[in-house]
């Protein structure tokens, strides 16, 4: 039976089923260890390993037939901070050798012997979430309804080394905020020597409940969430240094923001942040006593820039860390800048010895590898115009390339197989800068388009300070070529706030930059229809999710005049129901001052609507709660103005695998007909 494309998106999770990820390379650099599913529409997530001297790929650890269990609440809430929608195996941790690994799955710890393949079940307590096996090989740490545990990895010792004093109380997991907005998704780390733990004590009772029901199962009760809304309590947070037997140290820190915890043979380092995230220290700690002493900070007027991967230290001891200086995001070593103005800093990715491999754009939409080390300087990786990612341990980097022309993955001379399907449409992108900002931005026509043939304009943008769309990616474009595949000139486009193109333009998205991306969105459609008169100016729609959502409903109540159609999926309409840390980064605190919420809400525009409008939001979203589409709803009754809303019930706010293009399709075809 011949599978529609919309459909092909749902069960493939966007091509991405069967893909190697989340790579791990052994200290002698001659072994990796990744996740990969069976095929393109295999969910379930198994651990590999390729060895350069057997030159084979071997299957360690296959979840394949699962007992069936539903994911407790805070393993619902991890995958749902990570976008994941896999199963199987969603994570895992080496040892230092790389030669054990833990892993859960089903709920269960299990334990990998790499050289034999030996796979042993542990008597942890279940459900367990975030395990993680000590550096010797000797333990597994995890946390079972927010108690953190030890268990050996020979199966003795189960025990309790830090638990909850109340309902309210977790040891060892990520609170909200950092899941969803720090990248922070841990909340203990062990010490190079195995004997202690650092970890995270989360008391939520300070922050507001939430409640999300399911209106197609009204037998069923509400759920419970404590979400932190702008300008309302946030969790507390706090560092103790706990040994194997529970013996507890108070860590001294005065920040609201556990950032991050690096714990490394020179030491225990803890990131803290400020409540207005104008201040970032690192934070050197004694263990035995919880002092700290600051030994870098970051301040900025507007906020402070969380980096993936920063700070870590070097074989040598050296502090690595970034450094915003004029327009430019440098990696710092030791304090001082060592890459060059021009090359934007986005993540580091791996220490090995004292040689950093990082990933950096001097054209945004391209990233690419470089390492640096003091005997061999800065020196550029990967060179093929595209995206690329990696990691890199014992002189020997995984590359994992996206490209227009394809995607791969290398690790030595070695090509790792990629089972994932094939997309049946083929985007072809051409990649511009538009207008006098020179907004990067992606165009694509239907596939036997011809010049001189009228189209619609569909306007696809994300628009938000997460990531870019309008990137050297051809699996970026896949849906995008699909909708213009049935009749639309298609138009991606990155204004202001975007990443990638350094700390002076992603701080155009302080305070309220609502009309800013409206405006970008004009400028990018207007230098198109410029370059291609064949564009119907008259008939132009917009659509987005998330804070591409939110876009495209200021799109059509702010610029009528420009857009005719939008549909905004899981938009943030309210911007003071959104959570602490992201939305006082941009915004600041409302109980200060309120007005850049005010501005920034579509709700204040309700009234205004003119234009065909269609809402989609999932009844289980725990992130952009559907609160924000309800009360949108409310005001555009109230207000006289017909809209369409699409509930989803069950959904989250990642993309659900039912078909949502084919509804979408038919609105914008409808809406922007002759």
């Amino acid at each position: 039976m011949l599978v529609s494309f919309p459909r092909l998106v749902g069960r493939t999770q966007g091509f991405g089923l069967g893909r190697p990820r989340r790579f791990t390379v052994g200290p002698d650099g001659k072994r990796v260890l990744f996740l990969r599913s069976l095929g393109g529409e295999d969910p379930v997530l198994r651990l590999w390993s390729l060895d350069l001297d057997r030159g084979d790929e071997r299957l360690l650890a296959d979840p394949a037939a699962p007992a069936g269990k539903a994911l407790s609440a805070q393993e619902r809430a991890r995958r749902e901070r990570a976008r994941d929608r896999s199963a199987g195996i969603s994570d895992y941790s080496a040892d230092q050798a790389v030669r054990r690994v833990a892993f859960t799955a089903d709920q269960q710890l299990f334990i990998v012997d790499v050289d034999s393949g030996a796979v042993t079940a542990l008597p942890a307590r279940a459900p367990v979430e975030d395990a993680t096996i000590s550096p010797d090989g000797t333990a597994v740490a995890y946390v079972h309804e927010g108690e953190l545990r030890i268990v050996g990895t020979d199966g003795t010792g189960d025990r309790a080394v830090a638990t909850p004093e109340k309902a309210d109380v977790t040891y060892g997991l990520a609170e909200h905020v950092a899941g969803e907005s720090m990248e922070r998704m841990r909340g203990f780390w062990w010490a190079p020597d195995s004997s202690r733990l650092a970890v995270a004590r989360v008391d939520n009772e300070p922050v507001e409940i939430w409640y999300l029901s399911d209106p197609s199962n009204p037998q069923e009760p509400p759920t419970s969430h404590r979400y932190p809304r702008a300008g309302t309590n946030n969790a507390v947070v706090s560092l103790h240094i706990y040994d194997k037997s529970g013996g507890a140290t108070a860590v001294r820190a005065e920040y609201e923001y556990l950032v991050d915890v690096v714990w490394d043979a020179h030491g225990l380092l803890a990131v803290v942040q400020n409540r207005p995230q104008t201040v970032m220290r690192v934070l050197e700690v004694d263990p035995a006593t919880g002092a700290t002493a600051a030994i870098a900070e970051m301040t900025d007027d507007a906020w402070t820039p969380i980096v993936p991967g920063v700070p870590k230290r070097t074989a040598g001891g050296e502090l690595i860390w970034i450094a915003d200086r004029d327009d430019t995001r440098h990696l710092a070593v030791a304090g001082e800048p060592v890459t060059p103005p021009g090359l934007q800093v986005a993540e580091l990715l791996s220490v090995d010895g004292d040689t950093i491999l990082f990933a950096a754009t001097e054209e945004p939409t391209e990233q690419h590898l470089w390492t640096w080390s003091r005997a061999g300087g800065l020196h550029q990786v990967t060179t093929a115009k595209g995206v690329h990612t990696g990691s890199r341990s014992g002189g020997s980097t995984v590359i994992r390339s996206y490209r227009l022309d394809g995607e791969d993955t290398r690790f030595g001379s070695r090509i790792i197989t990629d089972l994932a399907a094939s997309s049946p449409v083929v985007p072809k992108v051409s990649l511009l800068r538009a207008g006098k900002r020179e907004l990067r931005t992606a165009v694509l026509f239907p596939a036997v388009w011809q010049r001189g043939e009228r189209l619609p304009v569909l306007m696809d943008p994300y628009g938000g300070t997460a990531m870019q769309r309008a990137v050297a990616d051809r699996g970026s474009y896949y849906v995008s070529q699909w909708f213009a595949d049935q009749g639309f000139a298609v138009i991606v486009a990155d204004g202001r706030g975007t990443p990638g193109r350094g700390p002076r333009w992603e701080k155009e998205a302080h305070g309220d930059n609502s009309d800013k991306l409206v405006e970008d969105q004009v400028d990018a459609l207007h230098t198109v229809a410029a370059l291609y008169p064949e564009l119907d100016l008259g008939r132009v729609g917009i659509r987005g999710w998330s804070a591409g959502g939110t876009l495209a409903a200021l799109a059509v109540l702010r610029r009528p005049d420009v857009f005719h159609a939008a549909v905004a999926g899981a938009p943030v309409t309210d911007e003071f129901l959104y959570d602490t840390h992201w939305q006082e980064r941009y915004l600041g605190d409302p109980r200060i001052d309120p007005r850049p919420y005010e501005n920034a809400s579509v709700l204040r525009d309700a009234a205004k609507l003119e234009r065909p409008l269609m809402l989609i939001h999932g009844l289980a979203d725990d992130n952009v709660y559907p609160v924000h589409t309800m009360r949108f709803s409310a005001a555009l009754l109230a207000a006289g103005k017909p809209h369409t809303v699409l509930p989803l019930p069950g959904a989250s706010h990642m993309a659900s695998d039912v078909d949502l293009l084919t509804p979408q399709l038919r609105f914008l075809q409808e809406a922007l007909k002759h």
